[in-house]
């Protein structure tokens, strides 16, 4: 099987997407939220397009859009939209890593929205 790679490096890589994953699970296994009952998260994909990778798309649409696998047996795929708060944005100009900017496991912050009818996930760092 041939390894896929970005060909550019960036803070969003394959441990930055491994702990948002774990961190996502963290607030699924937490929710109260009856329809999220169940859900887990299998992975967070960091191989996007590279022109969403550039410095200067994440300055200026301060996202980047991938996918994730979501759901009751953790396989169902979710367009993945991933918002960077002002730390983030400031981070990635730097070339800095992203981990810091998820929210710890004690917020108490609504960082993370699920639309499971259009199988969407947004998620907002800080």
């Amino acid at each position: 099987m041939k390894k896929v790679e970005q060909k550019i490096e960036t803070p969003f890589n394959e441990k930055f997407c491994t702990k948002l994953e774990f961190r996502v699970c963290n607030e699924l296994e937490k929710s109260t939220d009856p329809e999220l009952k169940g859900f887990w998260c299998d992975g967070i994909s960091w191989l996007t397009t590279e022109n969403q990778l550039t410095k200067k798309h994440v300055n200026d649409k301060r996202k980047i859009e991938t996918k994730a696998w979501i759901g009751k047996t953790g396989q169902t795929e979710f367009k993945a939209i991933i918002n960077f708060g002002q730390k983030a944005l400031s981070k990635y100009a730097k070339e800095m890593d992203l981990t810091e900017c998820i929210p710890d496991l004690e917020s108490q912050a609504e960082w993370i929205e699920i639309d499971i009818e259009n199988k969407t996930i947004k998620i907002e760092l800080n």
